[in-house]
């Protein structure tokens, strides 16, 4: 057991020694730097507290020099006596405009702001005899002592406590180094000078934790809404993909039928011709377990029931069956076509059919009240949709959440490679306007792949 102790005895000194090798180095890389970290502007308030802080500075630096009363006046020495009298006077006038300087400085650079007003501050207590008209409860100058605590003030906004509590350490320890020098008649205490550094640093610290916790806030609600915005995102790409699967698989479903059927349809049909056949069935047979491998992936929780997931996908041929329900909630719903109608590529006619339908929901939230226009026009090379809706009579109800609607107009428009375009209208009401391309032989290109 001695063993064990003593051995546990010599690791604890051992890595009390290296804590104490490491201080010089911490405290090389934390106060020995002029990186510069400029005071932030307030939002409401701007540099107007800037321009105090200066003014503060150069107040206190005044005072700061009334407080010092060298012995400038004749005295019956020799006129070399005299000379060093007022040599040290100058010097220490000297060192109290540093010191105002120091804190203007430290609005931008607060470690060697720091730096530079304990510098001052131990010369002027000790540079040559003279003389300091104040209390003996400061060990200096009160105005020396106000804009040192504002240095450490501004120090201990910007580091951090860590940083801070050295600058407060080694703070004091100038200050004890600085009475050593005293003459014995005047010995100050400490105790007044430690109370106000102690408050200006706790003080800073505790505003610069404050302000690091709001920014970190600001931060996580940035990235909570970053990741709120890609998982609608995806959730969106997964309904549509769900919905388009239905069409995908119905041509798979048709082409094995097809393949299985084709032999039959010909008399003594060649060997190399059921072989393609065949082949061509058993592909198609592939693919569609595939899909619905995919779509077993993109099922969500709350997907669907069996009933909803297996019925038709909607196509423009129930736009009077929407428009009728829409006209139930109360809303004065007109649709004209233009063009000769034509059958639709399936996904054109669901995705057609589906922002339609977003838009008359949009409507229906947003602008109750409101006289609504449907346009869709059959084009040469495309369809193109146009949803309007007058400004609404009436403020419209609070909306539960956020809706996907403008974001499966966009997924389902850049997915044919078409075009889209929402905004409000100059009346006030809302505008929303698709072209989608109807010669699906060359895809669209793929849109970007999701954050």
């Amino acid at each position: 057991m001695r063993r064990v102790t003593e051995g546990g005895g010599t690791k604890g000194g051992l890595r009390l020694w290296e804590a104490v090798q490491a201080v010089p180095r911490t405290l090389r890389e934390d106060l020995w730097t002029v990186a510069r970290d400029p005071l932030p502007s307030l939002r409401w308030l701007g540099r107007l507290p800037h321009a105090h802080a200066v003014l503060f500075a150069v107040l206190m630096g005044l005072a700061n020099g009334n407080q010092y009363e060298p012995q400038l006046a004749p005295a019956p020495t020799s006129s070399a006596t005299t000379a060093v009298e007022t040599a040290l006077a100058t010097a220490v006038m000297l060192l109290v405009v540093l010191q105002s300087g120091a804190a203007i400085l430290a609005l931008s650079r607060p470690v060697p702001a720091w730096w530079l007003s304990t510098l001052a501050l131990f010369l002027a207590r000790t540079v040559g005899e003279t003389k300091v008209s104040h209390a003996p409860l400061w060990s200096w100058s009160f105005p020396g002592i106000a804009l040192h605590t504002f240095v450490l003030f501004l120090l201990a906004l910007r580091v951090r406590p860590r940083v801070a509590a050295e600058a407060w350490g080694l703070t004091l320890l100038s200050a004890w180094a600085a009475l050593a020098f005293a003459a014995p008649a005047q010995q100050p205490s400490l105790i007044q000078d430690a109370v106000t550094c102690t408050t200006a640093v706790v003080v800073g610290a505790s505003l610069r934790g404050r302000r690091v916790a709001r920014s970190q806030l600001v931060e996580q609600e940035v990235r909570t809404a970053d990741e709120r915005a890609r998982r609608t995102l995806l959730e969106e790409r997964n309904r549509i993909a769900r919905e388009l699967h239905d069409v995908v698989a119905h041509h798979m479903s048709v082409i094995s039928i097809q393949a299985q059927v084709a032999p039959h349809l010909v008399k003594e049909p060649t060997d190399e011709l059921k072989e393609n056949l065949a082949g061509i069935r058993e592909n198609a047979v592939e693919a569609l377990t595939e899909l619905r491998r995919v779509l077993g992936v993109l099922r969500s929780e709350d997907a669907p029931s069996d009933g909803v997931r297996h019925a038709p996908q909607p196509t423009l041929g129930r736009l009077d069956e929407l428009v009728g329900k829409v006209r139930g909630t109360g809303l004065a719903v007109i649709t004209e076509t233009t063009g000769e109608p034509r059958p639709l590529p399936p996904g054109v006619d669901l995705s057609a059919f589906r922002i339609v339908q977003e838009a008359l929901s949009n409507a229906m939230r947003h602008a109750p009240g409101a006289a609504v226009r449907v346009d869709i026009g059959y084009r040469s090379g495309g369809l193109a949709l146009r949803v309007t809706n007058t400004a609404p009579d009436r403020p419209a109800p609070p909306s539960p959440g956020a809706g996907h609607g403008l974001l499966g107009m966009q997924e389902r428009t850049a997915m044919l490679g078409g075009e889209l375009a929402t905004g409000p209208t100059p009346d006030g009401g809302y505008e929303v306007t698709a072209l989608l391309p109807t010669d699906t032989t060359k895809p669209a290109e793929p849109g970007e792949d999701a954050p």
